[in-house]
């Protein structure tokens, strides 16, 4: 940080006790136990700057004890120092007597009245933290932050009365920003399970969910896939859609006529959406433009890469125009009498369509693909065309809430973004943004 117009600048060191372990100590995995003081790693810390306690590792105490330079109190801050440098973690309550792994530092406020760790827990997760951590690069790795260099980090220091009003703005909205991403993992949660009864139970001519098999087992049958509806069929993607994949990347084309268009590719393709922030270009023949563009209504499904990725799929719906896909990206344009997209789309993001990806794929580690062989083999339990649109319709709405939410959080961050280093530096005073946000709440009963 720089040209601070308020406040004076001073190296972490003169403000803070910095302490890391000191190599293992002959601690082994072996030695973890099932109870004992806490051991926090750089896996508990989560994005939110919290520990998982529930999750950490146990040591027993006389490993606890034989470190008593990295015994972890209340007001301590965590931070990893190799692997993922600079996940930070600010600890507010403890469980139990904790220690850390030799790839964290402890970081203790030695002079309070100073500054307090509130206020440094956001300047550790600041921008300027992070240019500074990449500074400190040599070569194009970075092995770990060392404790000499770390010490010598500079913030700018305003009054402790400052520093508590710029820490309850951020905390303020850290803790709305927390709040959504809860909410959005509720919702996620809950579609799952709204997605799993849709498709396996679907919606009777009375509008409701069908009762399950076990209550009604006159309203269902067998079927390879399990019990279904009795109005339900289960039919090959094949019988229902044409299959295509797209354009091989790579390609030198030296003819004068060649033009260059954008592509889809896998990062892009999303469970249920199509990540467009960043979109690449390829080159073909005009002859061929009509095999690889996009149609509304195509749905995208990706050929392979990581499991989770592995079949996903989208609904095309023609936000770049005219637009490609990459020989990774299967297109899959259906028979909208026997199939609807947004249908399919479901389908595949399912409990049972990602099971059948997974199990039908040819895998090495953590990467998998599928070939339009398995594709076409893929399994799906289609009512009548009409309550495909009525659990399309469904699970639609139920996404327009989801979006809602989505759309907080991002500005939410981007306001945090925004607001953090100009708090931070004091280019900006914090007394009436502080007013601005706490009035809402104080309205809501927050």
């Amino acid at each position: 940080m720089s040209d601070f117009p308020h406040w004076p600048a001073r190296p972490t060191g003169d403000v803070f006790y910095v302490k890391g372990r000191i190599g293992w100590r002959n601690l082994r995995r072996s030695d973890f136990c099932e109870d004992g003081p806490h051991l926090i790693t750089g896996m508990h810390i989560d994005n939110s700057g919290h520990v998982d306690w529930s999750s950490c590792f146990h040591i027993p105490r006389r490993k606890f004890e034989e470190s008593p330079e990295i015994q972890v109190k209340v007001g301590d801050l965590v931070i990893t120092k190799d692997g993922t440098i600079g996940k930070v973690a600010r600890i507010d309550w403890l469980p139990g007597d904790t220690s850390l792994n030799s790839h964290l530092f402890l970081v203790r406020p030695i002079h309070p009245e100073l500054c307090s760790a509130r206020f440094a827990f956001h300047i550790f997760t600041s921008t300027a933290f992070r240019n500074f951590i990449e500074s400190q690069k040599s070569g194009s790795t970075l092995a770990g932050l060392g404790e000499a260099k770390f010490v010598k980090f500079e913030f700018p220091l305003p009054v402790i009365e400052e520093q508590e009003i710029v820490s309850s703005l951020l905390d303020t909205l850290d803790i709305a920003i927390r709040e959504t991403e809860a909410l959005i993992d509720k919702l996620k949660a809950v579609k799952q399970g709204l997605l799993h009864d849709l498709l396996t139970r679907g919606i009777a001519a009375n509008g409701k969910l069908r009762p399950p098999q076990s209550e009604a087992p006159q309203l269902y049958k067998e079927s390879p896939l399990g019990w279904i509806p009795r109005e339900w069929e289960v039919l090959p993607l094949s019988i229902c859609a044409d299959i295509a994949s797209g354009v091989t990347l790579g390609r030198t084309l030296s003819s004068p006529v060649a033009i260059e268009l954008p592509y889809l590719r896998v990062a892009n393709v999303q469970d249920g959406y199509l990540d467009l922030r960043e979109t690449k270009a390829v080159s073909i023949l005009p002859s061929e433009l009509s095999r690889f563009a996009l149609k509304v209504g195509d749905v995208l499904m990706n050929e392979g890469g990581d499991f989770d990725k592995l079949g996903r799929g989208a609904v095309w719906e023609g936000q770049i125009e005219p637009c490609l896909h990459q020989n990774h990206v299967f297109r899959v344009r259906c028979d909208d009498s026997k199939l609807l997209p947004a249908f399919l789309a479901a389908y595949s993001s399912s409990v049972r369509g990602k099971s059948y990806f997974v199990q039908a794929s040819k895998q090495t580690t953590n990467l998998a693909s599928i070939n339009s062989t398995q594709l076409k083999a893929f399994g799906i339990t289609c009512p009548s065309v009409a309550e495909q649109f009525l659990i399309a319709q469904r699970l639609s709405t139920f996404d327009k809430k989801m979006a809602v939410e989505q759309e907080t959080l991002k500005k939410l961050r981007q306001q945090k973004s925004g607001l953090v280093d100009d708090l931070l530096t004091g280019r900006v005073r914090v007394t009436p943004l502080l007013e601005s946000v706490q009035q809402p709440a104080a309205q809501t009963g927050a």
